[in-house]
């Protein structure tokens, strides 16, 4: 059974990824570029492909026919055309369940780093800031705490009932947003709108789909009332980001929004001219290049499962 792997670098390079139990030919590429040529001359002959981020288009798979199986080594097959899989009798799969730790534990750093001012005192520290001062401690930027302060969670899959877990441990008040329009499903669940209003901290774990796609949006941010920090940690089109960008700046600049961390683009890495890039300098702005989910236990776990996947495939086909 041959399987390619296409792009072996959205990986850590210390992180040890064997060919799964059953594949006789194994071949990695460190990365594969987004042309249809390549991609099919590498796919040829194979019955596995495994692809991160690879686009695998309806051209790519028509022109591989002896593919059976597309393992992306993600949760989210946006990068596959879905359609074109059925129409050619090619099982597309996914991973599901590897990141949940990491992804919380990345969004309760980011919110501390944010609320307490961890980089602009750190880079007080060390650009002689502080000893220019005197004094035996720096805290004109206010710093703040978690415990009483309520966190309103987008998506309440894995990772957002363990990000829920983690703020109750600090004393925070969770809301759970219903899918916006909706009726709460139940008593957990709040109005998508008051949790805009109401929450001091919005965090979005949501899936990228046709619901959540564009979600946060200049009518979704004008509902904040409390000056909230909002983190993106799902995906970069669930930010409408031609226009939250410039919303974004703009509330941050006029003191409507505390803060601002986003673990994902619209376009990865994002443009130079990426306008929410503008506020690097702002002491309670964040950017992180999409690696929330990457500690080295869940891209362990994240093999582990997909080998068991793909070898239990195999050894039914």
């Amino acid at each position: 059974m041959k399987a390619v792997f296409l792009d072996r670098n959205t990986f850590s390079p210390t992180i040890d990824l064997p060919a799964p139990a059953g594949v006789t030919d194994w071949q990695v590429h460190e990365s594969t570029p987004n042309d249809t040529a390549t991609v099919v001359e590498r796919l040829r002959g194979a019955q596995i492909a495994i692809s991160n981020k690879v686009l695998l288009t309806r051209d790519i798979i028509a022109q591989s026919p002896d593919l059976k199986l597309i393992q992306v080594a993600a949760t989210g097959v946006n990068n596959v055309d879905a359609d074109a899989c059925k129409d050619h009798g090619v099982q597309l799969a996914n991973v599901a369940g590897y990141s949940t730790t990491s992804v919380a534990e990345h969004t309760f750093a980011a919110i501390l780093a944010a609320l307490r001012g961890l980089l602009p005192y750190h880079q007080a520290v060390i650009h002689g800031d502080w000893q220019r001062d005197g004094r035996f401690c720096l805290n004109e930027l206010p710093i703040i705490d978690l415990a009483g302060k309520t966190l309103g969670i987008v998506g309440t899959g894995n990772i957002g009932q363990r990000v829920t877990e983690i703020a109750r441990v600090f004393g925070m008040n969770v809301l759970w947003a219903e899918r916006r329009g909706a009726a709460p499903r139940s008593p957990q669940y709040t109005a998508f709108d008051d949790v805009f209003a109401r929450a001091d901290i919005i965090s979005l774990h949501c899936p990228l789909n046709d619901a959540s796609y564009h979600l946060l949006n200049a009518d979704t941010l004008a509902l904040c009332q409390r000056q909230p920090l909002i983190l993106n940690m799902a995906r970069g089109p669930v930010a409408d980001f031609l226009l939250v960008s410039a919303a974004v700046v703009a509330a941050l600049n006029a003191g409507k929004l505390l803060g601002y961390v986003s673990d994902v683009f619209p376009d990865e890495p994002p443009p130079a001219d990426e306008p929410l890039l503008t506020l690097r300098d702002h002491p309670r702005v964040l950017f992180t290049p999409h690696n929330a989910w990457a500690s080295v236990g869940a891209q362990q776990e994240l093999w582990r499962i997909l080998s068991a996947q793909m070898s239990a495939w195999i050894a039914a086909a």
